[in-house]
């Protein structure tokens, strides 16, 4: 096994952390905060914008089953990398779509899939996402971890992971 970590921001660490869980060669999902100011936020202090962070999902993987490219390609299908610090109804800095690239080849990879992304597909606008270098990573509460899978009747779980959920499933789980 290669085992190699990605940190990616794209709306509420809810949906990602749901839809990572599933794929294969992903041998770990932890949601949590990178890109801000303060050691160890807690959630209500990220809720408030003021310390920078952005609610992201770290990653582990074996890149001998799945490879970042194509973990990029599930990032890029499952949230909408044109709108600036917003998902649906998740609007703030937290909730900003970024990349915090690893190594030298993650910065290359990531800078490529969004040229392609922006130059080949007929998306809405030009890419927001952000391609960051990597920066200390904070589990979130234990109580955010794999939250789709502990409250699949809670509300916001059936109006936005659910469908983000199935979409994946439809495209990539054949």
């Amino acid at each position: 096994m290669a085992i190699e970590k990605a940190v990616l921001g794209g709306g509420c660490f809810w949906c990602l952390d749901a839809v990572f869980r599933e794929v294969s060669g992903v041998t770990d999902v932890v949601s949590g905060y990178a890109g801000g100011a303060r050691p160890n936020p807690s959630y209500e202090q990220i809720c408030t914008g003021a310390t920078g962070h952005a609610e992201v999902v770290q990653l582990s993987f074996d890149s001998n089953v799945i490879s970042f490219r194509d973990l990029l390609e599930i990032f890029f299908t499952i949230h909408d990398p044109t709108t600036l610090n917003r998902q649906g109804g998740d609007i703030g800095t937290q909730y900003r779509s970024v990349i915090f690239y690893q190594d030298a080849l993650q910065k290359q990879i990531a800078e490529e899939v969004i040229s392609t992304l922006e130059s080949h597909t007929g998306i809405s606008g030009p890419v927001v996402t952000q391609i960051a270098e990597a920066v200390p990573f904070w589990p979130a509460e234990v109580y955010h971890q794999n939250y789709f899978a502990q409250h699949p009747g809670q509300g916001y779980c059936q109006i936005v992971i659910a469908p983000k959920l199935n979409a994946f499933r439809k495209k990539f789980l054949r």
